[in-house]
């Protein structure tokens, strides 16, 4: 089994920042590509930021600048640092990674969220 706990969510004013974490725990072999996705009420869920396994990472253009995502690979863990936060960021958070697991089985995996809530 593999588990994706994400935390570091909560309520910030615009302009604020915030680190949300993503720990990944189980049977695990190797970690590939892993994000962070976003879904705002009533919209659809989206990608915000993406990292291999060898540290390239990849944003959508709402957040280049603001946020930055990075890993700790031998601590299997996932980062998201989000500064100068806006309205428009308020979203849960959700984790997704590709995992290869000791039984050399594959699967992309998703943490249960975290809700980030920007005011204005």
């Amino acid at each position: 089994q593999v588990q994706l706990v994400e935390s570091g969510g909560g309520l910030v004013q615009a302009g604020g920042s915030l680190r949300l974490s993503c720990v990944a725990s189980g049977s695990i072999l190797r970690i590939g590509a892993m994000g962070w996705y976003r879904q705002a009420p009533g919209k659809q869920r989206e990608l915000v930021a993406q990292i291999t396994s060898d540290g390239s990472t990849n944003y959508q253009d709402s957040v280049k600048g603001r946020f930055t995502i990075t890993r700790d690979n031998p601590k299997n863990t996932l980062y998201l640092r989000m500064n100068s936060l806006k309205p428009e960021d308020t979203a849960v958070y959700y984790c997704n990674g590709y995992i290869l697991r000791r039984d050399n089985r594959g699967s992309a995996y998703w943490g249960q969220g975290t809700q980030v809530t920007v005011s204005s």
